[in-house]
């Protein structure tokens, strides 16, 4: 058997294809941040005290007509009750005259007897 002595010689592929230069690489443009963490902080800070403050405005306008309904219900029953006040003296004025209670004292059987009376001066 003899031996076969190849030389090997080394594959190339060739590309069908005409080589294109390498593109150049554009630089990477670093993103800048539109907001850094202490202002992203700041604003959520400035945020939940805006909040706070205008829940608390709310509550206080809420308080405010809470006050003023209770207020007009008092100033209602103040009304009805200065003209149940009014309708009463008057009543008491009507009720009080000479002419009736002199009426009354003879129905219970009264009578004037003028040696009893005495004047009372003054008024």
């Amino acid at each position: 058997m003899a031996l076969r002595n190849y030389q090997s010689e080394p594959y190339i592929a060739r590309p069908s294809f005409p080589e294109q230069p390498p593109q150049p690489k554009k630089p990477a443009i670093q993103k800048s941040k539109i907001f850094s963490k202490g202002e992203k902080v700041l604003f959520l800070g400035l945020l939940s005290i805006v909040t706070v403050l205008s829940l608390m405005i709310v509550q206080t306008q809420s308080t405010v007509r809470a006050t003023t309904k209770d207020i007009s219900l008092l100033e209602q029953q103040i009304d009805t009750t200065s003209k149940e006040n009014t309708d009463l003296s008057i009543q008491v004025r009507e009720l009080s005259t000479y002419d009736r209670i002199w009426k009354k004292a003879e129905e219970l059987g009264l009578k004037l007897n003028e040696q009893n009376v005495k004047v009372v001066p003054g008024q």
